[in-house]
């Protein structure tokens, strides 16, 4: 985070514990992590390397390894950079009470089917690019990345049970199923989207979810019967 106000004077005197560089390294910090999203997203982890965000960003390379101990070091803030922006985005969509719980979720697709058209769909989502080369990536990626899918899940489930609540979703469909269901579809929608360089994969897997809960058809996401012992 950057900060504002005047240059010290030979009379002003730097707040204790504050050194006079950390306004500017904390700038760095940011220009690095902005570089890596936009990079990541795009290209992937492995095809990235560290020379080349460095001049993304513009700072020199003491400033990488002066906030990251390596490039997984950086890797797993920026999926905690993501996760943040990201939740951020539902939130927006999901706890707007004045639309119905699934025109919520509808506004969410929508507004992520905008995001990568304006950058003409060659950036995905960092979790699913990462996931794509877990193969490649330290252990701590995993867990990593199963967190940030699984507090999507949740806050995707909570819009369901208020849309079941309000009847729009039959009472038979489990909606902590439906919310996993969904991120595995949207993941690999976005996916798609991304290697056709068109929208059409996000369209047709958003409009065949709605179809499929609000006609309650039967799916692998309906509650499973419980047998009499």
């Amino acid at each position: 985070m950057t900060t504002t106000g005047s240059p010290l004077t030979s009379t002003d005197k730097p707040r204790r514990g504050r050194p006079r560089g950390a306004p500017e390294a904390s700038e760095a910090r940011q220009k690095l992590i902005r570089a890596g999203l936009e990079h990541l997203t795009e290209k992937g982890y492995s095809a990235v390397g560290v020379d080349e965000l460095l001049k993304a960003a513009g700072v020199p390379k003491g400033s990488f390894y002066h906030h990251f101990k390596s490039k997984a070091d950086f890797g797993l803030t920026l999926v905690t950079a993501y996760n943040d922006y990201f939740v951020e985005l539902l939130d927006r969509a999901f706890l707007d009470e004045a639309r119905a719980p699934l025109d919520r979720l509808r506004v969410f697709t929508d507004a992520a089917a905008e995001g990568m058209a304006r950058h003409g769909f060659r950036r995905g989502c960092l979790v699913g690019n990462l996931g794509q080369e877990m193969g490649a990536l330290p252990d701590d990626f995993r867990a990593a990345l199963t967190g940030v899918l699984e507090g999507w899940q949740t806050r995707t489930t909570r819009l369901l049970r208020e849309a079941q609540a309000q009847g729009q979703i039959g009472p038979d469909l489990d909606p902590e199923a439906l919310a996993e269901t969904f991120w595995i579809g949207w993941e690999g929608a976005v996916l798609r989207a991304k290697l056709e360089l068109r929208p059409e994969p996000l369209h047709r897997f958003a409009a065949t979810f709605f179809c499929l809960i609000e006609n309650r058809s039967p799916t692998i996401t309906q509650k499973a019967e419980r047998t009499q012992p």
